[in-house]
């Protein structure tokens, strides 16, 4: 069909926002049945390209609205409002293994809105398109202050939310691969708590002496948080991701300094060496992991790791222990954690210690281990290199792409609402 008289229109709205928040992506003015395909494309500083696309035919009045007209097939299918954001992939051809991560906080992710012609699979950047629009989306608020803090030997950034405070603040923890991450960090500072983004395996003190920090480095974040001015002493959580959980579970449940207002722990596993070090836990968990397998792209792929859901209560965090509000993230595909099965045990601990009226558990069927931010692309394998031994490794997570999307997507709501109730609220 000839679109030459025809000046199609795309909108985006708003072209400029937060990563959690939705927006509404409009074509106008195309033939009425006219095949269409939407395309979302990213490029990333890591170098790397990113897309997603999506096929819809145009209606009567020659429109489409991506949050109202189902897609007909592409990198997802149906009545998607942020398919083109959960959906996206590495283009073909892109280094295998690899995660979209966002590394300076301070600048937007950039994705280009496009439209084109026709049901398209690939070759887009052959063609030309009939409109595109560039959509900016923000992990940092306008507002949001970031702080780096290198005081008692700490690897950190603090995030505050704009105004003068004090305000509830949430220590932030990822997971095994180290290094200090902060977008997460960022996202909480713009739904207004204070968060601190802190690289507890490997900070500048270990990289100097060679050791492990121990839990008294945690205790010293959670004091640095209680002495800001702005920052509500009283009011602090801990939120964990996969071995961050390791962390959380065990400071809400044994130390006598940190006392955690609530805690919130993202695909983790209660299941653990008590007493041992930093080191030594790792060391466990590499013990425990399934064999390594090679997939049909002669990848190492490491599987669950098998940690022992037993009675040795020298291998488990009591979690009777916790008098704080946990919160329980589990996607139930988790190929690297078995977290629902952790999470079913923590159950059965707390209600025999009669404290688990403080458990609230969100199980996600096909749902995978890196349950992250909404919208953010399913990763179902991605590589990495091994803090404890070095060696770079191919990881699968798990997880379905539209039931992880909607993890994501429903679980970040819900935080934040379990993080306002217990840190604002709950007094």
């Amino acid at each position: 069909m000839d679109l030459r008289h025809h000046a199609v229109k795309l909108s985006v709205h708003p072209s400029r926002g937060l990563v959690d928040e939705t927006f509404v992506v409009v074509v106008q003015n195309g033939p009425p049945g006219v095949q269409l395909t939407i395309q979302a494309s990213h490029h990333c500083e890591d170098g790397h390209s990113w897309e997603a696309f999506a096929h819809y035919v145009a209606d009567a009045s020659g429109s489409v609205n991506v949050s109202q007209d189902a897609s007909l097939g592409g990198t997802y299918s149906g009545v998607e409002a942020m398919g083109l954001l959960w959906s996206l992939r590495p283009v073909p051809g892109s280094k295998p293994g690899i995660r979209m991560r966002k590394m300076n906080v301070q600048t937007p992710m950039v994705f280009t809105i496009s439209v084109y012609r026709g049901h398209r699979t690939e070759g887009f950047l052959d063609q030309v398109a009939l409109a595109s629009q560039v959509v900016e989306r923000w992990y940092m608020a306008p507002g949001v202050r970031r702080i780096p803090v290198t005081q008692d030997d700490l690897s950190a950034t603090l995030f505050l939310p704009s105004g003068p405070g004090p305000f509830p603040a949430i220590v932030d923890l990822w997971g095994g691969s180290g290094q200090l991450v902060e977008y997460r960090a960022a996202l909480l500072a713009s739904n207004g708590f204070a968060a601190l983004a802190l690289d507890y395996l490997t900070p500048k003190v270990t990289q100097e002496t060679g050791k492990m920090v121990d839990d008294s480095y945690i205790e010293k974040a959670v004091g640095f948080l209680q002495q800001h001015p702005q920052v509500l002493a009283g009011r602090i959580a801990m939120l964990g991701l996969s071995f961050g959980c390791t962390v959380t579970l065990r400071m809400a449940a044994y130390s006598d300094v940190v006392k955690l207002t609530c805690a919130v722990c993202i695909s983790g596993s209660h299941v653990q060496p008590i007493g041992a070090k930093q080191e030594d836990i790792l060391a466990f968990y590499d013990q425990h992991a399934d064999k390594i397998q090679i997939n049909d792209k002669n990848q190492a792929i490491m599987k669950m790791i098998l940690l022992p859901i037993t009675g040795d209560p020298a291998l488990k965090v009591d979690v009777g222990r916790v008098r704080c509000p946990l919160m329980l993230v589990v996607g139930e595909d988790d190929q690297n954690w078995p977290a629902l099965e952790s999470a079913l045990d923590m159950k059965e601990m707390m209600e025999r210690a009669g404290n688990d009226h403080l458990l609230n558990i969100l199980s996600y069927p096909d749902a995978g281990h890196l349950i992250e931010p909404p919208y953010s692309p399913h990763t179902q394998v991605s590589t990495f290199r091994s803090v404890n031994t070095r060696q770079k490794i191919t990881a699968l997570w798990g997880g379905q792409c539209v039931a992880h999307a909607y993890a994501q997507e429903d679980s970040w709501k819900k935080m934040l609402a379990f993080f306002r109730h217990n840190l604002y609220t709950n007094h």
